[in-house]
């Protein structure tokens, strides 16, 4: 192990570092760090993450506290660590859920389309990190509002630094089938098959498959890539998807074959169906059960993949929880501002991340977004109001 030698200047101006960390309150110090970290910050272990975002309101109630109804969110606990004591700041979907990819509170309305200004945690990676274009990628169900969580408006990142986003409700809808039906489905890899996977990727709706605006056009290899991508997702099951959370279904399963397919360093998945439960209190249950056996074929894929098996985080956590009681429709609304709305829950598990703990400590939803980020690029230091959970790490 090689070793470095600090001169006597050097250790005046490291000790005055450290002294005046000292005096900072108590997010102040979680941002600098150590002064280890600061000059020997360690080789990341992870290098995937995959954060899940249950950004349609999810009670701590129903998951943590219902272990039957979520026994594959129970396995990833086990083999990481499970956090009840997560707060929220804000109790709307849009600035809430943002809240989670920008590590600061986003005060978006519910129903706001304008991007926010703060960056992603995706624009962090791929310009402070200097991730590549095809290493950051979204997948979502939520429509219009959900894409705009791929960039800010920030003058400094933006679009150029955007995350590749991937909507399943466009991707699966009856154009783009019709688009199968034409072309046929490939069944080797002669030479008519690479023609058909050609007019296929010629034929993909700019609205369906969403890339960053400004980047440079795909090269022809990646091109393939993701025609042989939509491919598989429209000859496979997924577009078959029907019924009660359907569409954040097609999202994990979607986001399992961009891991799959592409090994992005960081994928998002953002799931809203969850939001049925204004209505009906247990179709609310049934969207969190079929939500969870999607996350345990997720998570069975990492773990059979001797690629990802031991470089692979997943965390999941909600942008919110709901109300403490049911409304009038038998249903659950967000807005009595009790402790069973603004208290969730995060489920994290990956290489650097202790295994088998339940963690009380008090943390925010915004301290996510730099935690995956020093697990990512732990040279980065970004400046946000969330703080980075050090008691996941082992």
């Amino acid at each position: 192990m090689t070793s470095r030698r600090i001169d006597r200047r050097t250790f005046l101006r490291d000790s005055s570092l450290a002294a005046g960390a000292l005096t900072l309150p108590a997010t102040g110090r979680q941002t600098l760090g150590s002064l280890t970290d600061l000059y020997f910050p360690p080789p990341p272990k992870t290098e995937h993450v995959v954060l899940v975002a249950f950004a349609g309101g999810v009670r701590q109630k129903e998951v943590l506290g219902t272990p039957d109804n979520v026994p594959n969110l129970m396995r990833i606990a086990s083999a990481g660590v499970a956090m009840p004591k997560v707060r929220c700041q804000n109790v709307g979907h849009y600035g809430a859920a943002l809240s989670i990819f920008t590590g600061n509170v986003e005060v978006m309305g519910i129903r706001e389309n304008e991007r926010g200004t703060s960056p992603t945690l995706f624009e962090r990676i791929r310009k402070d990190a200097e991730f590549a274009g095809d290493q950051v990628w979204l997948s979502t169900s939520g429509g219009a509002q959900s894409r705009l969580f791929a960039h800010s408006d920030h003058p400094d990142y933006g679009a150029r630094y955007a995350a590749n986003v991937l909507d399943g409700d466009g991707l699966f809808n009856v154009e783009f089938k019709r688009v199968l039906a034409a072309f046929g489905k490939p069944q080797s890899d002669g030479e008519h098959d690479r023609a058909v996977l050609d007019r296929l990727a010629a034929a993909i709706d700019p609205e369906a498959l969403v890339t960053a605006a400004g980047t440079p056009a795909p090269d022809p290899e990646r091109a393939r890539r993701v025609s042989n991508f939509v491919l598989d997702e429209l000859t496979g099951n997924t577009s078959r998807l029907t019924g009660p959370g359907a569409g954040d279904a097609k999202a994990i399963r979607v986001g399992l074959n961009i891991l799959r397919t592409f090994r992005p360093r960081l994928l998002g998945i953002t799931l809203q169906n969850h939001d049925i439960a204004h209505g009906s209190f247990n179709g609310y249950v049934e969207v969190i059960r079929r939500n969870d056996a999607e996350l345990g074929r997720l998570w069975d894929a990492i773990q059979q993949d001797e690629e990802l098996r031991d470089k692979t985080a997943v965390l999941v956590l909600p942008e919110f929880g709901r109300d403490k009681d049911l409304n009038e429709r038998n249903g659950l609304d967000h807005g009595d501002n009790s402790d069973a709305l603004r208290e969730v829950f995060l489920v994290a598990a990956g290489p650097e991340i202790h295994q088998g703990r339940v963690v009380r400590d008090e943390v925010q939803t915004i301290d996510v977004a730099p935690t995956v980020l020093k697990m990512l690029a732990p040279r980065v230091r970004a400046s946000v109001e969330g703080s980075v959970i050090r008691s996941l790490f082992r």
